[in-house]
This record gives structure tokens, C-alpha cells and sequence, in this order.
């Protein structure tokens, strides 16, 4: 099942990640018909918790990106002791890391591709875009071994949490060349870095918890921003 390039977010039907002003690459929008009876989850999400923690939650969602997402509603709402795993998992990749932002929502997207969890693909692609990570990267990243958008470095991080989630281990030759552009201390934040993601990706996947529109929500906001909606 391909990622949708547009979506029915709260009734209206908007572009999932459209590409910035003369920042788009070859990248096309390809229209199709998307509605959420399409993608039935596998878990009805709820809309009121009665937790407090939840409830404080569900605002803080709200604030950061413009809507409650999914999985607060449908996992974190019938599980509230496991917020602070996931806030806790969250904040060391979001602040406690020192990759790059750009190379760290490189890898959280790829990753995701991987396993195809949309929800996964589009958040990782709305925080890149909030950090002016361009997008035509991501887009890019199917292709990341031969486009010129990519360093050896990138291409070298890329392989290895490729090779990590594909065959859970990685070759010598992958390992070496990690080796050659990353400190131990680095190699490390990128394997936790995948290792989280996987986490995140495995939660959604057998839940059918697909993309929330964030990238477009992202977009729409920095339009309003600049004045141009």
C-alpha cells in the first residue's frame, strides 16, 4: 500500500507534503481519491481521556502540531503509563542527540519507508520541514544512493540503518565505512536513532494507524505565517 500523496484531514482534502516554493525537484503531486474508510484502523481513537496525564497530552499535541495525532488517541490513551516511555524516547532523539536535525529526520523518514508506516514518514517529514530541512531530500530518498542531494556521509548513515532494519545486523564493509565519517559516540546515537523509529513503526503498523496529514498541516501553518494563505 503506496503512501497517499493526498488526504481527508478533518474534511478537507489537502496535498500530504506539498513541496515549498521552487523547492520541489522533480517531485510531482499525483492526485488520487483518499477518504479514512480506506485505511480502517484497527482501534477506535478516543477523543476524551479521561486521564489527566492524557488530557495534558492531548494539548500538548495540539499545540505542537495542530491536531491530537493518532497514536495519543488510539495507544496512549488506553495505555497512559507508557507515556513517559515514549515522551522519554522522544525527547533523547528530539534534544539529547548530536546529529544533525537534518540527518536525524533523514533517517527517522528512511526508516519508516522501510517499514512503510506512513504515520511514521509524514511526522518525520513535518519536524524536518519545521527545522527547514528541505524536502526535496526527502523525496530523494528512495534514490539516496545515487542522488547528488546526499554526501557520503548521509549515504553512509542511510546504509547502515538500511541494512540494521532490513537484516537486523549490518555488514563489515557497511560498519567500515559508518566508521569513516562517525565517531563511536555518533554511531552509537545512530543506531539508538533507528532502534526508536523501528519502535514507533512496529506500535503503528499492526494498528493500521496511517498518515496525519502533519507535513500539509506544517505547510499550511508557515503559509499563514507568511501571509500567503
Amino acid at each position: 500500500m503506496r503512501l497517499p500523496d493526498r488526504l481527508l484531514n478533518d474534511g478537507v482534502d489537502i496535498p500530504l507534503c506539498p513541496p515549498s516554493k521552487g523547492d520541489a525537484g522533480g517531485y510531482q503531486l499525483t492526485t488520487i481519491n483518499y477518504t479514512q474508510e480506506e485505511f480502517l484502523m484497527r482501534l477506535t481513537p478516543i477523543d476524551n481521556p479521561k486521564d489527566l496525564m492524557t488530557r495534558l497530552a492531548y494539548r500538548y499535541s495540539k499545540k505542537m502540531f495542530g491536531k491530537v495525532i493518532t497514536p495519543m488517541k488510539v495507544v496512549y490513551a488506553r495505555a497512559p503509563k507508557s507515556l513517559w516511555l515514549a515522551n522519554s524516547m522522544g525527547n533523547y532523539a528530539e534534544k539529547g542527540m548530536s546529529l544533525s536535525k537534518e540527518l536525524s529526520y533523514l533517517l527517522k523518514a528512511h526508516t519508516a519507508g522501510l517499514n512503510d508506516c506512513h504515520f511514521c514518514i509524514d511526522i518525520a517529514r513535518a519536524m524536518g520541514q519545521s527545522k527547514q530541512v528541505s524536502l526535496k531530500k526527502f523525496y530523494a530518498l528512495p534514490d539516496y544512493k545515487h542522488s547528488d542531494l546526499f554526501d557520503e556521509a548521509e549515504r553512509a548513515a542511510l546504509d547502515f540503518v538500511t541494512e540494521a532494519t532490513t537484516n537486523r545486523r549490518v555488514s563489515d564493509e557497511c560498519f567500515t565505512s559508518l566508521q569513516q565519517h562517525f565517531t563511536d559516540s555518533e554511531i552509537v546515537e545512530i543506531t539508538m536513532l533507528n532502534a526508536i523509529e523501528n519502535f514507533y513503526n512496529f506500535i503503528n503498523l499492526p494498528l493500521e494507524i496511517e498518515s496525519d496529514g502533519l507535513c500539509a498541516l506544517q505547510y499550511e501553518a508557515e503559509d499563514e505565517q507568511n501571509g500567503r494563505l
